[in-house]
């Protein structure tokens, strides 16, 4: 009997479009192992990139997705490029709505001292497909009681 690896069944096909043949070369996201929730996005960039210390940059993935309705993808950063190397998204996790059909573009910024090259194909983001529902609001006079109430900012404890 064949494993879960490689098999189609649990998975949502969702339509990506290369925007120019000049990054054929880069790999489509992916996940690096069997239960990865996040598939890498690489640097779709012809020459480097230099991100000074404090400042941000619109690094493009050459990629346009497809999203059915009631999915969104979720932009999230790399941990390692943030504790090795002080880089940050910071409008993490960034919002992909299905309707959205533009070219996928990470924010990086660097926190740190010294300034950090992007280069061609290197991995700078995770992209999550998420499965939301819209809601409808119901302006109510009350909501009902819990334990916790209205503690919050730490009130758990550490």
């Amino acid at each position: 009997m064949q494993g879960l690896k490689g098999c189609w069944l649990n998975k949502l096909p969702i339509k990506i479009f290369r925007i120019s043949d000049d990054f054929n070369d880069l790999p489509l996201p992916n996940y690096m192992t069997d239960n990865s929730a996040g598939m890498d996005l690489y640097a779709a960039v012809d020459a480097h990139v230099v991100i000074d210390p404090m400042c941000s940059v619109l690094i493009p993935t050459n990629l346009k997705i497809e999203l059915p309705a009631g999915f969104e993808a979720q932009i999230r950063p790399r941990s390692g490029l943030a504790l090795r190397n002080k880089i940050i998204l910071p409008n993490s996790p960034g919002t992909i709505d299905p309707d959205y059909r533009g070219e996928i573009k990470i924010v990086m910024m660097n926190l740190g001292t010294e300034p950090f090259t992007v280069n061609r194909g290197d991995r700078i983001a995770q992209i999550v497909i998420s499965e939301y529902r819209s809601v409808q609001w119901v302006l109510s006079r009350s909501l009902s009681e819990t334990e916790r109430g209205e503690g919050g900012f730490g009130s758990t404890g550490k």
